[in-house]
């Protein structure tokens, strides 16, 4: 039987009148074994700078930004949703933004459609964390899931604080709406999500790692195992610049900012001292790459 939004979805196409090119992400690739790993491009953000800049020491971090050519007053960063496929599971790293965030995101089942995937593919889904460019494209605008097929993956203490009706009292002004998006979509299934653990094999060749601190149970997922593995950072590395440079500085876009710091700091160092590549939700490039020490602190170099 067809959903409503499968319904709509073939009507629509049925009627379409020729449409300028598509907007094609052909993301980075890699391998690991038999997982073939790409990243899908979800658009951009558009933020205040001082989302995530606010706080910090202010020259220096002009001077960090202006090496990266970046303004500091407004800031576009990419949003890199993550995809597995080993021939057995599709797996998502979450579902980037949806309709309803910002017009520049909400793009990823165009970059399906350029690899020929379809919503039913999806055997999984990994959050790494309920913000609205991660979670808000759960559902469709019939309040159905995308992804009909896929088991639904989550930190426990992630879930629990966006599920707590004090979260949209206590998370300030600017994020309200941020808690309130978020218990809508994780209601629609809370039934069946599972809960994964810190450490916790998830799935064959994944691990959930626990990187809390830009959320209270923020996740990244590590995939494969030593020297052929990449760990799949969500927001825990935000961008490329200052969180590189200087990982114990407190972010404007963290919830609990010692914490995230702490988090961003020992990250990295395993990151840098284990050769281990990247992938990052906010990075350059697809967001695939390594992490190297420089200059005190370290560099996101792309991979080739």
């Amino acid at each position: 039987m067809l959903t409503r939004r499968q319904f709509f979805t073939a009507t629509a196409a049925a009627l379409a009148l020729p449409l300028a090119p598509k907007r094609v992400w052909a993301g980075s690739s890699l391998t690991l074994g038999a997982m073939q790993i790409d990243t899908l491009s979800d658009g951009n953000l558009t933020l205040p700078g001082d989302f995530i800049l606010g706080g910090m020491p202010q020259d220096e971090m002009q001077a960090i930004v202006a090496k990266y050519g970046l303004p500091t007053d407004q800031l576009t960063p990419p949003c890199n949703v993550t995809l597995m496929r080993d021939g057995t599971h599709t797996v998502l790293f979450d579902v980037g933004a949806g309709a309803d965030f910002q017009p520049s995101a909400g793009k990823l089942l165009e970059a399906f459609d350029a690899l020929g995937l379809t919503v039913e593919d999806v055997t999984h889904v990994c959050f790494t964390h309920g913000h609205p460019d991660h979670l808000w494209g759960l559902l469709d605008e019939f309040d159905e899931p995308v992804f009909p097929n896929a088991e639904f993956m989550i930190g426990q203490a992630e879930f629990d604080y966006w599920m707590n009706p004090e979260t949209k009292t206590t998370i300030g002004d600017a994020r309200t709406t941020f808690a309130v998006g978020a218990e809508r979509r994780l209601a629609a299934i809370a039934e069946t999500v599972r809960f994964v653990a810190d450490g916790e094999e998830v799935l064959p060749g994944i691990a959930a790692r626990l990187t809390a601190g830009h959320t209270p149970g923020h996740l990244a997922y590590q995939l494969g195992a030593g020297t052929e593995s990449a760990m799949v950072v969500g927001d825990a590395l935000g961008n490329h610049h200052v969180a590189f440079e200087r990982p114990d500085w407190a972010s404007g876009s963290d919830q609990d900012k010692d914490m995230a710091a702490a988090t961003r700091v020992a990250l990295l160092d395993q990151l840098a001292s284990e050769q281990m590549r990247l992938i990052g939700y906010h990075l350059p490039g697809g967001g695939i790459g390594r992490a190297e020490k420089a200059d005190g602190g370290y560099r996101f170099v792309e991979e080739a």
